[in-house]
């Protein structure tokens, strides 16, 4: 069988959405409770194979770029293992210009996603806390997520915004590629190379971030991992949960809507269905 032309893709994205938004709410928080956890081991992962790197100005594209290729494990384990994902659902907006789905359906299937994404992904940053894997690499670990979750709250709105923009355009053209493609090997290469290129470039994810900064706030508390992470007082300061969702979650997420409604679902569907 041929890998899908765009059209066919679409096709594929109304049809899958249609079923998304007919999920119960049991089955829909289920899978995004395990949906944010496998972006959430993603994250973890990826500070482990990296923090040595994006430790020092040296080695930090270099340590970007290790991110990236371990990162995009987690949208696979979304999508072959089954798993509602915020971001990717994004797409469903498509089904709802083609009038398959209401915008209150679309709109519930959002609610149910996020707060279970953000569950999974405050589970795993419990988890990775008591793990005591916090102290890899003489705590280095640990003070390398704490100065990347005072990063993220330290953007402005607008940075965070079109940060959150360009992440979900590649995040949602990944979901788009595992679409096109028959097999389990062609998929997970279609996953691979948007992920990659999304987390090398520094953009923002908002279901990621649902760990990243929870993790850096938990983190924060051990004086040795806060002192290690060469982050100022004022800095460490700000990271807190009210800056995790006024100065990260809120602007990211509006923008990831941006990136995947307008850019990817609402351009394909003006493309292909429109006329």
């Amino acid at each position: 069988m041929k890998p899908l032309k765009p059209a066919e893709i679409l096709d594929v994205s109304i049809e899958t959405s249609v079923t998304k938004a007919g999920g119960s709410f049991g089955k829909l928080f289920v899978l995004a409770f395990l949906a944010g956890a496998f972006i959430s081991f993603a994250a973890e992962g990826s500070n482990m194979a990296a923090f040595n790197l994006l430790a020092s100005p040296d080695t930090y594209g270099l340590g970007k770029l290790v991110a990236g290729i371990v990162f995009g494990t987690g949208l696979m384990l979304v999508v072959l293992c089954g798993g509602e994902l915020f971001t990717g659902n994004t797409l469903i907006i498509a089904a709802v210009a083609d009038k398959r789905v209401t915008i209150r359906k679309m709109l519930r299937n959002w609610i149910v996603v996020y707060a279970g994404n953000l569950a999974g992904a405050l589970f795993i940053a419990c988890l990775m806390n008591y793990s005591g894997l916090f102290s890899s690499g003489v705590a280095m670990l640990g003070a390398v997520t704490v100065k990347i979750a005072a990063g993220k709250v330290g953007l402005s709105f607008g940075q965070a915004f079109v940060l959150g923009i360009m992440c979900n355009w590649l995040v949602c053209l990944a979901v788009w590629l595992s679409f096109g493609a028959d097999t389990m090997a062609g998929k997970m290469l279609g996953i691979f190379f948007p992920i990659s290129l999304f987390v090398t470039s520094g953009f923002e994810h908002s279901i990621a971030n649902m760990y990243y900064i929870p993790a850096g706030i938990i983190a924060k508390a051990n004086d040795t991992f806060a002192a290690l992470s060469g982050v100022s007082a004022e800095a460490l300061a700000n990271l807190n949960w009210v800056s995790f969702f006024t100065a990260n979650l809120i602007p990211v997420t509006l923008g990831n809507m941006v990136g995947g409604c307008i850019f990817v679902a609402m351009a394909y569907f003006y493309a292909y269905k429109k006329a």
